[in-house]
């Protein structure tokens, strides 16, 4: 008997295990395919909002802003003004940047603020309510790139948002539930908000009036209304009447910073990533990298050999995520090193095909020197072949679930993402250390992966996803899906996926993953966690098809929607 289990599991093996033909093209599942323009979002009114910007003549840039807020009005869940985010951009010349406007600790931020006097942390702190507030960025990063590289005016890219604030939104099914999920925090976390109403159904409407007052009072006077104004009060004054420590002095002394891009190659195509405090860019270069020399296309797509070499370096990626990185306006960050080839060669020089190496086993690297799943992304590109790449955040679902009264939005819960206790895993398990650690005016770290991809000097891809600490993984199996399996980006976005990060010891697995694989991974001596990944992450993308077209792909997962001309 044992031998006949034994011979089926290798015949399981030799069967997902066959070479991948390259597919010619045709007769495959496609996205929506544009002659001009192009905007993948979590919402169709976003999304929609954004292509009338770029039909009216706006840029990417003018665009990314109409979208943003639209995904506040019809994405409460994630599209934010109470958070943050990074964008990451190339313009039709080549010339890249990113910019910074992640959430950032307040003053009175101490490093030991969520434990209590025996040194453990303190359950909810973090992660519920006024004291897990960061300062908000969205607001400053979107008047930032708009001062630098927008064209429409800034209260043309604003109206559209209240006018959808003011109309309503049609609430849909996957929404419904959502809100009908998390209202007892809503209520738990603050007072009163109009989504305590009533147990929501799909095709209500929600007017957010006080939300359209708010937008309209930044529209009439600019960014210093959020950060200094009518609105940094109201903020102010509800998040102290919660017991929390945010202040008028914080909110004034918030800029975005821009960042320079982390790139490198992957099989002669240019990746263009977040740098830190995202981790997103480090470690996708790390992930993509450590697995080059050992060519994953030979291996059909989530195969177990596929599943296992991805899986080892996410492994030893997430490993030093963990140990290395951070703010760094704060700490030294060794991106060089930790993305050099060497170094990477190295890290993976342990790693077999004839069995899963324990993360227990797994540290973070040596160096000689220094040099999340509640969050939303999208992705856009112009006629003129600007692209734009954007994730942002409230961090966990509805943020704090603090809901401003009389401004009308959530309040992120970012301070989770620091390393509370170093050692001590955040809301999506991630372990962080001292590098990650609460300080006044920090930017937390983030798993925010916003990217863009090259071919041959052209843009290839835009690609990126909301899901905590699967972000990273998501973004990287989708280049993979393209580059090695020349799959549509639909069909790449649609794929089923799994995520390993160091700690807990374990692969997740979406449901409709092809089972065939858990007893080879399982006899290999990975552990198989199919309990606690419904879905795991949801990516907007934008494919350039050889002829110039684009071809978006929405993430079936979401309500998400691409629309272009």
């Amino acid at each position: 008997m044992k031998r006949i289990i034994a011979l089926l599991l290798l015949a399981a093996v030799l069967l997902q295990c066959t070479p991948a033909p390259k597919k010619a093209g045709i007769n495959r599942k496609s996205g929506l395919v544009a002659q001009s323009a192009m905007v993948v979002s979590a919402r169709e009114e976003a999304s929609e909002i954004g292509l009338a910007i770029l039909k009216e003549g706006g840029n990417a840039f003018d665009a990314m802003v109409a979208t943003d807020l639209a995904l506040l009005v019809a994405f409460p869940f994630a599209g934010n003004i109470g958070g943050g985010g990074f964008m990451v951009y190339r313009l039709n010349n080549g010339d890249c940047g990113a910019i910074d406007y992640r959430e950032k600790a307040p003053l009175a931020a101490t490093h030991d603020m969520y434990l209590d006097d025996k040194g453990e942390v303190i359950p909810g702190n973090s992660t519920l309510g006024a004291m897990a507030i960061g300062v908000p960025g969205t607001i400053a990063g979107l008047f930032a790139v708009h001062e630098k590289l927008g064209s429409f005016p800034m209260e043309d890219l604003i109206q559209p948002a209240i006018d959808l604030a003011t109309k309503g939104v049609v609430v849909s099914e996957k929404q419904a539930n959502r809100l009908n999920h998390y209202k007892q925090h809503f209520n738990t976390a603050n007072g009163r908000t109009i989504l305590l109403d009533k147990e929501w159904t799909a095709g209500d409407t929600i007017r957010y009036q006080e939300l359209a007052g708010t937008l309209t009072r930044i529209r009439n006077n600019g960014k210093d209304e959020f950060y200094k104004g009518q609105t940094a009060q109201l903020i102010v004054d509800y998040v102290q009447q919660l017991g929390g420590i945010l202040t008028m002095e914080d909110l004034a002394a918030y800029e975005a910073k821009w960042r320079t891009p982390i790139t490198f190659t992957y099989k002669d195509n240019k990746i263009i990533a977040m740098p830190p405090p995202s981790s997103g860019g480090i470690c996708l270069a790390q992930i993509l990298k450590s697995i080059e020399p050992f060519h994953i296309g030979q291996y059909k797509q989530n195969s177990v050999q596929y599943i296992q070499l991805l899986t080892e370096a996410e492994r030893r990626a997430y490993a030093d995520r963990a140990h290395f990185l951070g703010d760094p306006d704060f700490v030294d960050i060794p991106t060089d090193s930790l993305t050099d080839q060497a170094y990477l060669n190295r890290r993976m020089a342990d790693f077999s095909w004839d069995k899963a190496t324990l993360s227990s086993d797994v540290s973070h690297g040596e160096l000689k020197g220094y040099e999340s799943n509640e969050t939303t992304h999208y992705s856009i590109v112009d006629s003129q072949g600007n692209a734009v790449s954007v994730t942002t955040t409230l961090n966990g679902a509805y943020g704090s679930k603090v809901y401003v009264a009389g401004a009308g939005f959530f309040l992120n819960n970012e301070m989770d993402d620091f390393s509370s206790k170093p050692g001590t895993p955040n809301m999506f398990g991630l372990i962080g250390a001292e590098a990650n650690a609460i300080a006044p005016q920090k930017r937390m770290l983030s798993s925010m992966t916003p990217t863009i991809v090259e071919q041959d000097g052209q843009l290839k891809m835009v690609v990126g996803s909301p899901g905590g600490s699967t972000i990273i993984t998501s973004v990287a199996q989708n280049i993979l899906n393209v580059l090695e399996y020349d799959m549509s980006m639909q069909e790449s976005v649609s794929m089923p996926r799994f995520h390993h990060q160091w700690l807990p010891d374990d692969i997740r697995f979406e449901p409709g993953f092809d089972s065939l694989v858990f007893a080879p991974l399982r006899e290999l001596g990975y552990l198989i966690d199919l309990s606690n990944s419904p879905i795991i992450g949801k990516v907007d993308a934008v494919l350039v098809l050889p002829d110039g077209t684009l071809e978006g792909g929405a993430d079936p997962r979401g309500d998400d929607k691409a629309a272009g001309f």
